[in-house]
């Protein structure tokens, strides 16, 4: 184990039979949008949106599909355990804390948190998926009718399970956000592509705090400027 990753991570990691894949096991012949640490896979009908800086820093990954959004995020994680367990038992105490009860359920990739919240729109259902790689965490947030229903966006689904983490060689700290960024030539075009698109969506930028984000979602519609 890395010194920069640490320890303490005391569970196994969740299940990843069909993707995420790590970079080193990807297969070919996937159509992908190239935000760095993460290559995020073309699907119809899957509107991509991101929030960056001026700098095309990436801020934050958001995916909606008809009423459904999945936000994205990926973490560094020891190499030898996954980190899980240990993060979604703190976003359940962060949401417990808000006055928010979530409960755990069993899904395709282990144990989930569910939650629902109060947003401005109204009550909305939240579904946090994680899945552990090799030295990477890659959290999902489902939300709207995804987040109680799997199959109620497969598209949302596809673009999980065909998801592909870059983590890198360099030594991070647990839990560090992996660097995202737009695409060279579209920070090489600038214009309204660089400054972002979307709201904010169903969680944090780390690995653990932020869980009270839900109560800010994103509107499923495109939002015109």
């Amino acid at each position: 184990m890395d010194a920069a990753d640490g320890g303490g991570a005391r569970s196994g990691k969740s299940n990843r039979a069909d993707g995420p894949y790590d970079v080193s096991e990807a297969p070919e012949g996937i159509a992908q949008l190239d935000l760095g640490a993460l290559k995020v896979p073309a699907v119809e009908n899957v509107e991509v949106r991101v929030q960056a800086d001026n700098d095309g820093k990436i801020q934050q990954i958001v995916l909606v599909f008809e009423e459904s959004a999945l936000q994205l995020g990926v973490f560094a994680a020891p190499r030898s355990e996954g980190i899980w367990d240990e993060v979604r038992a703190e976003i359940r105490k962060q949401l417990f804390t808000d006055g928010v009860a979530a409960e755990e359920a069993e899904g395709d990739y282990g144990t989930e948190l569910r939650a629902r919240v109060r947003t401005p729109e109204g009550l909305t259902d939240i579904r946090f998926v994680g899945v552990d790689g090799p030295r990477w965490l890659v959290r999902a947030v489902f939300q709207g009718p995804a987040a109680i229903d799997p199959e109620a966006a497969p598209p949302l689904l596809e673009c999980l399970r065909n998801l592909v983490v870059d983590r890198g060689h360099e030594a991070m700290p647990v839990r560090e956000p992996l660097p995202l960024h737009l695409p060279k030539e579209v920070t090489d075009a600038g214009g309204d592509a660089a400054d972002g698109d979307g709201e904010p969506a169903a969680a944090g930028a780390n690995g653990t705090d932020g869980a009270d984000e839900p109560r800010r979602r994103p509107s499923p519609r495109p939002r015109r400027k």
